[in-house]
């Protein structure tokens, strides 16, 4: 099977299917023998799912009808997207887009008769497509007009951040060694990283690199992990001896950075309902030399794991929309829903009212999402501290992101970071 026609059927598991982009390529990418074709495929996924939107748009514009055939469709915008997007040669980027089409022979004048008309007239297809609100910002609707009410003066710059690509940041272990004797170490083979002011351990590279190559890593001196989210550990107010309680813990990047930060906590209980996903916390803390007690548990029923000892401290890194980290997820735009917003935000109140019930008189926690929504951020902070009269807000002191109503906001983009929410609480005696 060819690397385009592979690609057709990823994004087919992705956007009929409703499969997220990062299971179908690890499902389908392994029977591929290269590692440039697997660059390639995965290229072609990740971008059609980022302008899918504006491709769609485009395909409209150059068809007389819809295609209803899943895979000559999605070879066409694969197509479209090579020729837009991409450097791959244009006679390469058609020749081979319509040998995809295999046996399809039907396929191959229309799919050769759409990508030469695109050739022929792009900036006149390209201008019409701009006449489009959904095609010219890359978004569907719903998720538009959702940022739009609640950032009208930055919405737009939020939307093109999220359209962007994701810069390769990393987390550098302190316990091990110094920010400024890493930068040194990549300076010396050829790396060149700029460093953030606001977050001491975050450091990110000019130009990604797999992370067998980065310097260190299999070692545990550095971990991949985004800048707004390395601020979780310095906001939970860590101090020796004190028992930790991490929910929704999975991949661990938080759980390995908890550790990072204060090596000699009393416990720390990491806790995720996908036994699967917390073999990869097991991974990550395995790499670093360190270790944490792991439970597969759902968060919202502790009843069925939590031994009965209150925690000093509580992450709640909830699940949510992923809106603040669209730009690593471009699926998110094709799998969200409207109704999701309000699903999850009934249930990061659910886990919160949950982990409440598990925090020692005197203890704090620390809600967290990489969404960008009120819903299901400030709103949902807002709704809880009305229904418990034994929790404080504790103000969020930070020369980073933007305070709102309650807690602190990043908005995807500022000084290169993801998307991200933090609100910390406390609980009185």
């Amino acid at each position: 099977m060819s690397t385009r026609a592979l690609a057709a059927e990823i994004l087919i598991q992705v956007v009929h299917q409703g499969q997220s982009l990062t299971s179908a390529l690890e499902s389908r990418l392994p029977g591929l023998p290269g590692a440039n074709d697997r660059a390639f495929v995965q290229a072609l996924c990740y971008g059609v799912s980022r302008w899918y939107w504006r491709l769609e748009k485009l395909l409209t514009l150059l068809t007389r009808k819809p295609i209803k055939d899943e895979r000559i469709h999605m070879l066409a915008l694969l197509g479209l997207y090579q020729l837009r997007y991409m450097r791959v040669k244009p006679h390469a980027a058609v020749g081979e887009t319509v040998a995809s089409a295999g046996p399809r022979s039907w396929a191959k004048p229309l799919l050769n008769g759409v990508l030469r008309s695109y050739q022929r007239g792009q900036t006149g297809w390209e201008a019409r497509c701009d006449e489009d609100e959904t095609a010219a910002l890359a978004h569907p609707g719903w998720l538009t007009e959702c940022l739009r009410r609640d950032w009208p003066d930055r919405y737009r710059e939020l939307l093109a951040n999220n359209n962007g690509a994701p810069p390769l940041t990393l987390r550098v272990n302190r316990r091990r060694l110094t920010r400024e004797r890493y930068v040194e170490r990549l300076e010396n083979e050829g790396i060149m990283a700029r460093t953030s002011e606001s977050c001491p351990s975050a450091l990110t590279l000019e130009q990604a690199l797999p992370v067998e190559a980065i310097p260190g890593f299999a070692e545990g001196d550095v971990s991949v992990q985004d800048g707004a989210a390395q601020f979780a550990a310095d906001l939970m107010d860590l101090g020796p001896g004190l028992g930790v309680l991490d929910l929704c813990a999975a991949p661990g990047g938080k759980t390995a950075h908890l550790l990072e930060t204060c090596p000699d906590l009393g416990a720390l209980v990491a806790v995720d309902v996908s036994a699967e996903r917390l073999c990869r916390v097991r991974e990550n803390l395995d790499r670093l030399g360190l270790d944490a007690t792991l439970i597969a548990g759902d968060a919202t029923r502790p009843a069925d794991w939590w031994e009965g000892r209150p925690f000093d401290r509580i992450l709640v890194d909830a699940p949510c929309s992923g809106t603040g980290v669209i730009r690593r997820r471009p699926d998110i735009k094709l799998l969200r829903q409207p109704n999701d917003i309000p699903q999850l935000a009934r249930n990061q109140q659910r886990i919160l009212d949950a982990a409440w019930s598990l925090l020692a008189p005197d203890g704090q926690l620390l809600y967290a999402t990489c969404s960008v929504l009120h819903a299901e951020n400030e709103e949902t902070i807002g709704r809880f501290l009305a229904c418990h009269a034994d929790a404080r807000e504790l103000p969020i002191d930070a020369g980073w992101g933007i305070p709102v109503r309650h807690g602190r906001q990043i908005l995807t983009g500022m000084e290169g970071f993801d998307g991200f929410y933090y609100a910390r609480l406390e609980k009185s005696a």
